[in-house]
């Protein structure tokens, strides 16, 4: 009995050692997660009227924090301007068809350099060149052909100035020669006179003596 006695209790501190030391251990362990945010995508931009002159366009900005997205429309101001001048000319107002158009200054400079001036304000041909000429703050902006006309304008009138200022040279200097070759022939003039007087005292002289 005194040796089972002894085995139980050796048997005992050994669960309790093992108990122990499954107690102490320690079990780690890593979990990952992925925190990427989802990408932003651009909205889809639809224009279905093709009398609209409209042009869909978007975008979309994505950072570690935030996204945005966004679309917008943009009016096409070179595509109304040919719309409306193909509608007044399908209901015969071509004079006003052609002044839409002359609206562009591209359009403007090519109906000039092709001397089919564009209306103003009813007058066309020469009228409307001049009526063009006489009121230029009415003439597209960015018309090449009037900055050349404007240029040439300066140029000439520059030149004109200098020619001014040419001719009032020459004609001080005309008039300075003349006053100078004036006072050169005075002397002789009086010098003329005297001659005569001389010779007609002379000659009652001579009379008087026959």
């Amino acid at each position: 009995m005194k040796y089972i006695f002894i085995l139980i209790l050796l048997l005992t501190a050994c669960t309790f050692t093992v108990a122990d030391a499954a107690d102490s251990n320690t079990v780690s362990s890593t979990v990952v997660t992925n925190n990427t945010p989802p990408t932003a995508n651009s909205p889809s931009v639809v224009v279905n009227n093709s009398d609209v002159c409209t042009s869909g366009y978007s975008g979309s900005v994505q950072t570690q924090v935030l996204g945005i997205s966004s679309g917008v429309t943009i009016k096409d101001a070179n595509c109304e301007m040919i719309k409306l001048s193909r509608s007044l000319f399908g209901m015969g107002m071509k004079v006003a068809a052609v002044s839409t158009l002359c609206a562009d200054y591209r359009i403007f400079d090519a109906m000039w350099m092709s001397q089919t001036f564009c209306p103003y304000m009813g007058a066309i041909g020469e009228d409307a060149k001049q009526g063009w000429l006489d009121n230029r703050h009415m003439v597209p902006e960015g018309s090449k052909v009037f900055v050349a006309i404007a240029k040439k304008e300066a140029e000439d009138e520059k030149l004109a100035k200098e020619q001014d200022l040419k001719d009032a040279e020459e004609k001080r200097k005309a008039d300075f020669e003349r006053k100078k070759l004036l006072k050169e022939l005075e002397p002789k003039k009086n010098l003329d006179e005297n001659d005569i007087k001389k010779l007609i005292v002379g000659g009652f002289t001579l009379l008087l003596f026959l």
